[in-house]
């Protein structure tokens, strides 16, 4: 139970201040587009202010960020672990001070060096505040300073964070954060769902992994259900390896070299309220060309 609020405090709240309403009435006639890490591509880096202002010119609903912290407390924009590929840099930014890491620079797709550094939480959330929707992922990593962060610059209504679920992210979103967004990450079942109903947290759905169409949380019955108790369902079409299926591989790379329908559509039709893509553009016109999409 958190310290200041109440289920009921918390339910009122979201009655009123929420971005759910928003979205729930946008689910209900369009498959919601989140573009991952923004839109990159040549030398465009991804995770930067310029891939996600390309992804909001391109349409997308929603673009998803994730969140590292310096050795000093700042928190910056950059995938963790990803430094030897990305910045061609052996150590972790996560091991290092704010003013190092402001000296780094990102390389492109021919692995030469850009113009582009890494973003601060603070320059993303200035630079998109009343402009996208925002989701922070892996709030596991910094549960604590990145709810601070986003209350400093009140965008609450704007953002919702998705982990893996643990008691140090729940106790905290409890304690300090207990209206922001929250969404589950869940692999094949989520069987913690009925508990989470109960909890003092902003508890607004689940992004579900799922390595075969059999799975439960791929189940037209799970998906009607989390509709039924005001829930909203988030897959993902993005590859991270070929040898691990995050859904059942209805994937960007199946949309792309062999049939948008098998990829997409089957997605689209599945009933999930957000596709999170690597290909914002493309998916956002095949949903517009087959009338799944109304924006």
């Amino acid at each position: 139970m958190g310290a200041y609020y109440t289920k009921e405090d918390i339910t009122e709240y979201i009655s009123k201040n929420t971005i759910i309403p928003y979205l729930f009435e946008s689910a209900k006639k369009n498959v919601l587009v989140v573009a991952h890490r923004g839109a990159c591509g040549g030398n465009i880096p991804c995770n930067t202010l310029a891939s996600y202002g390309i992804a909001v010119k391109q349409g997308a609903d929603m673009i998803e960020v994730d969140v590292e912290m310096s050795t000093d407390g700042k928190l910056f924009v950059f995938h963790p672990g990803m430094e030897p590929w990305h910045l061609f840099h052996r150590d972790r930014i996560s091991r290092m001070n704010s003013a190092d890491i402001a000296q780094l620079r990102y390389v492109n797709t021919d692995c030469v060096k850009t113009q582009f550094g890494i973003n601060t939480f603070d320059e993303i959330l200035d630079a998109f505040k009343n402009k996208c929707y925002i989701n922070v992922d892996k709030f596991w990593g910094h549960p604590r300073e990145i709810s601070e962060a986003i209350r400093r610059h009140k965008m609450e209504d704007q953002i919702l964070v998705k982990s893996t679920l643990s008691d140090k992210v729940l106790n905290v979103l409890e304690e300090v954060a207990p209206k922001l967004p929250f969404m589950a990450i869940v692999r094949d079942t989520h069987d913690a769902h009925e508990s989470l109903m109960h909890r003092s947290i902003h508890y607004i759905g689940a992004e579900v992994l799922f390595k075969s169409e059999d799975c439960e949380v791929a189940s037209p019955a799970f998906i009607e259900k989390m509709h039924k108790d005001g829930k909203l369902v988030w897959v993902n079409s993005i590859i991270y390896d070929y040898r691990e299926q995050l859904s059942a591989g209805h994937s960007d790379d199946t949309a792309l070299t062999e049939s948008e329908e098998i990829g997409w559509g089957w997605l689209a039709d599945r009933g999930f309220d957000f596709i999170q893509t690597d290909w914002p553009i493309m998916l956002i016109n095949f949903l517009k060309s087959t009338g799944r999409y109304y924006r």
